[in-house]
């Protein structure tokens, strides 16, 4: 049976380390809103290589939950892009390690 820490040591491994000038390295942990930590380029392989190590199901994953689509004029990205931010944060799902070792256990996809 897979356990949290597996799921977690993966994830840990599969993405980049963010850095904070402040605190250094920023720790990935279980609570980890994914969204803040792992680029949006970068996240897609890391749950296609989850899906493929621990033979999860993930075809009923809506990533658009997780990552919402805003559309806004050339004008509003460039001079408003902290409102257009924090509607997506307003709007988006969070998404944890938690989700994918709870859904490993499962062996499918269990939310949205």
């Amino acid at each position: 049976m897979v356990t949290e820490t597996e799921v977690l040591e993966f994830f840990r491994e599969e993405l980049s380390i963010p850095v904070s000038w402040k605190t250094g390295r920023i720790p990935l942990e279980m609570d980890t809103v994914l969204q803040d930590y792992a680029e949006l380029d970068e996240l897609p392989y890391a749950i296609d290589d989850y899906s493929e190590k621990f033979s999860v199901d993930i075809s009923a994953m809506n990533i658009q939950a997780y990552y919402p689509s805003i559309d806004a004029s050339l004008f509003s990205r460039l001079f408003k892009s902290r409102q257009i931010n924090d509607e997506m944060k307003r709007l988006r799902k969070p998404l944890t390690i938690k989700m994918f070792a709870e859904s490993a256990k499962a062996g499918k996809w269990l939310y949205d």
